[in-house]
């Protein structure tokens, strides 16, 4: 399988069974562990990934998958040809533990640094965004796993008074301040990889983020951002890269970054 038409429909597919595996485990009540790192980790994760991994190696073997709790466990591949896969199980695990809507299944697929598939799938709001082959798509997924209606979204024109998205459970005072200095009155808490997808189908206009973040967590949002006409730049008006090495970060960690439906400002 190498027509990316069929990549992102096995995305798509890999990332709505997942979502049904989590949102039993959802509706059940997880029990929630620690990693070495100290974040949460629950069977939906775990169970989730599995799944999308066992997906990928029947239909995809040639391409080596980056994933979160593979990485975790110190499981890394080789990605040195440059093509290589991203998969967040269960991005947001916070919000999936603390009884909110908004955690989402990512993957995706980078080739030479750059986001050129993604889908994020949030399966408790019904509602999978997907990225590449030349647009963004928005479906609504029922309790089937059926998909019951697909359009083609776009970020929006910019106006007078821009909103921005900050992340519900990892805000930090270097965003608010960014958010203050862009004078920007409206704003709004989200959890997961959904904002990348809000500023995508036009709901917001950015979202800057300071706070730490993993590859993992932002390349199906950036791909579904990117697909819509918008770009996630670092601080220096730079694309948000992926497979990075950078000095002081861990593996796989990004800089800080602003996602953004107008790309032309930040020139």
């Amino acid at each position: 399988m190498h027509d990316k038409t069929d990549i992102l429909k096995l995305f798509e597919d890999s990332a709505i069974a997942a979502g049904h595996l989590i949102l039993d485990v959802y509706r059940a009540g997880a029990e929630v562990r620690l990693k070495g790192d100290r974040s949460p980790v629950t069977e939906a994760d775990e169970k989730a990934e599995r799944l999308i991994l066992d997906a990928l190696s029947r239909h995809l073997p040639g391409i080596p998958v980056v994933a979160e709790e593979e990485v975790a466990a110190g499981r890394i591949p080789d990605i040195s040809a440059g093509r290589f896969i991203l998969v967040d199980p269960l991005d947001g695990t916070r919000e999936f533990i603390g009884g909110h809507d908004d955690f989402t299944v990512n993957i995706a697929l980078i080739e030479y640094g750059a986001p050129v598939l993604g889908v994020v799938h949030a399966p408790a709001l019904g509602t999978l965004y997907l990225g590449g082959t030349g647009k963004a798509e928005k479906l609504a997924i029922d309790a089937e796993g059926r998909v019951t209606m697909r359009h083609e979204i776009a970020v929006r024109s910019q106006h007078t008074r821009p909103s921005a998205l900050v992340s519900r459970s990892h805000n930090c005072d270097a965003t608010d301040a960014y958010i203050k200095k862009a004078e920007i009155l409206e704003r709004k808490a989200v959890g997961s990889s959904l904002k990348f997808c809000l500023v995508a189908e036009g709901a917001a206009d950015i979202y800057p983020r300071f706070g730490p973040t993993m590859e993992w967590d932002t390349a199906a949002g950036d791909a579904v951002l990117r697909a819509a006409g918008g770009m996630v730049s670092t601080e220096d008006g730079a694309p948000l890269t992926y497979g990075k090495r950078l000095p002081g970060l861990r593996a796989f960690e990004n800089p800080a970054f602003i996602a953004t439906g107008h790309p032309q400002e930040r020139g």
